[in-house]
């Protein structure tokens, strides 16, 4: 899904005001956690970053990669499967993590997890013909 240039401010400002405040504003929309999420560029080589919604299941800290149901992958997901090792901010805080793509039965129990926490997920899965990709960010070992 291409997003508009209006819809591409709103996403910067988002993690702009959430750095800014960090996370006292933009760090919760309704129920859900908001964090943000730098990656290194696949192409570029330069940090970028992404505001995401945030499923916490046990000690996994789980980002869905759904671009809203199009029909490739998001380029924030690109970039960590070229590069794993990313930063989560949560809050003030940021986290030096790796990230990873959930497969199997992982996949399956994160998935629902994730579509309890967000609905929405589910809707995003019948847009489109692609697994929506379920990545699950650990600590660096």
């Amino acid at each position: 899904m291409v997003a508009s240039a209006a819809a591409r401010l709103a996403i910067r400002l988002h993690g702009a005001v959430y750095r800014l405040t960090g996370g006292r504003v933009g760090g919760r929309i309704g129920h859900l956690e908001q964090v943000l999420l730098t990656t290194t560029g696949r192409v570029t080589g330069e940090p970028r970053t992404s505001p995401l919604a945030l499923t916490v299941v046990g000690d996994r800290l789980v980002l869905v990669a759904s671009d809203g149901g199009a029909s490739g992958d998001p380029g924030w997901y690109r970039n960590l499967v070229a590069h794993p090792d990313v930063v989560v901010q949560r809050g003030a805080i940021r986290y030096p993590l790796r990230a990873r793509t959930a497969d199997g039965a992982e996949r399956a129990e994160l998935w629902s997890a994730v579509v309890a926490n967000n609905p929405g997920y589910a809707g995003y899965q019948v847009k489109t013909e692609r697994q929506i990709p379920v990545v699950v960010c650990e600590p660096r070992v």
